[in-house]
């Protein structure tokens, strides 16, 4: 736009922008061309600072300020990446810049991570992708310099992960165990198979009484829509007066940091995990939270013997991944054929 006046006695005024960004005011001018010098003047001066900080280095914490604004607050598990990146200020430096992250700095933090007893995968889930998130953003996104790394180096291999079903019996001792409000999500993680950070982080927006389904978001933001089973469409019946947003709440047992005795509010990883470590974890022997996700999906190939429907339910984008529960139905086929011989 070129300039304009808003009123007859009133200065010309500018209006344009320059790369997304709107750039709005008074030229002080009365004069149309003395205007238009002045505007063309500072639509140089804006592409010259643009243009500068495109290549100036950015210090590591602006830019992890500026992921969580832009991307870590929108994940099913914000907390979980404000403490993972709070680690790396505390080990980085807050003034580091982004430039001076590389491949020897990566596997230092790899290893202090890996010295503090962290397992490969959570090495890999709270420090390599994270940071390799952020500076590939910046390079790409923000336009920053960041030093070239060999993430495949420092990504660690995982070990294939172990398949642990809860018998009728242990099903039964964990929801004893656990208190009240937690024994919706138990109760729900093993219906679903839905990961931990799915169900705390599930609303009501992404529930559909209607067409009795709901929608949680998982691993890499990706979204998937499971349906409701009779089951679960009456647990997440029960629950809908408790909480105008968040599905899963708890009952506040007094008032303190914040909170009022009697209100609830929505239960959190961290609270979850404090739940689970204290009323489950000594009592329930060898028994994860994530293994509920695992006794879903080996149920389902039990009853089906169809690993593309543990696919969908889990949400794995590769049916090899599923292919762990293929022994479910090579010993039912095995128990099949035992009994029909005799």
């Amino acid at each position: 736009m070129s300039v304009f006046k808003r009123s007859d006695r009133k200065p010309y005024y500018f209006d344009f922008q320059f790369r997304g960004q709107r750039y709005t005011g008074s030229t002080g001018c009365t004069c149309r061309k003395d205007a238009e010098r002045v505007e063309a003047g500072l639509k140089r001066e804006v592409k010259d600072a643009v243009m500068k900080a495109r290549g100036r280095p950015l210090a590591f914490d602006a830019a992890v300020v500026r992921f969580l604004s832009e991307v870590g607050r929108f994940h099913a598990d914000a907390s979980g990446t404000e403490r993972y990146f709070a680690w790396m200020l505390n080990e980085l430096g807050w003034s580091t810049l982004l430039t001076a992250i590389t491949n020897a700095e990566v596997a230092r933090l790899v290893a202090k991570r890996r010295g503090e007893g962290v397992k490969p995968a959570t090495v890999n889930r709270s420090l390599v992708e994270p940071l390799r998130n952020l500076l590939r953003r910046a390079e790409e996104v923000w336009e920053v310099p960041v030093a070239k790394i060999a993430w495949k180096t420092h990504r660690m291999k995982e070990p294939q992960e172990r398949v642990r079903e809860a018998s009728v019996v242990e099903e039964a001792d964990l929801l004893a165990r656990i208190p009240d409000d937690y024994r919706p999500v138990i109760r729900f993680a093993i219906l679903t198979g839905c990961r931990r950070a799915e169900i705390v982080g599930l609303r009501w927006h992404a529930v559909n009484f209607f067409q009795r389904e709901f929608r949680v978001t998982g691993k890499g933001d990706l979204s998937r829509t499971i349906p409701m089973t009779d089951e679960i469409h009456a647990l997440l019946w029960s629950l809908k007066d408790h909480h105008k947003t968040a599905v899963f709440t708890f009952e506040a047992q007094r008032t303190r940091e914040g909170r009022t005795k009697g209100k609830r509010y929505p239960i959190t990883v961290n609270g979850l995990q404090t739940a689970w470590n204290r009323h489950v974890r000594p009592f329930v022997e060898d028994f994860r939270f994530h293994d509920m996700r695992h006794t879903a999906a080996t149920r389902l190939v039990r009853r089906t013997g169809n690993l593309r429907l543990a696919q969908r339910l889990l949400g794995h984008t590769n049916v090899e991944t599923t292919s762990r529960y293929a022994h479910v139905t090579h010993e039912d086929l095995r128990a099949a054929m035992e009994a029909g011989a005799l």
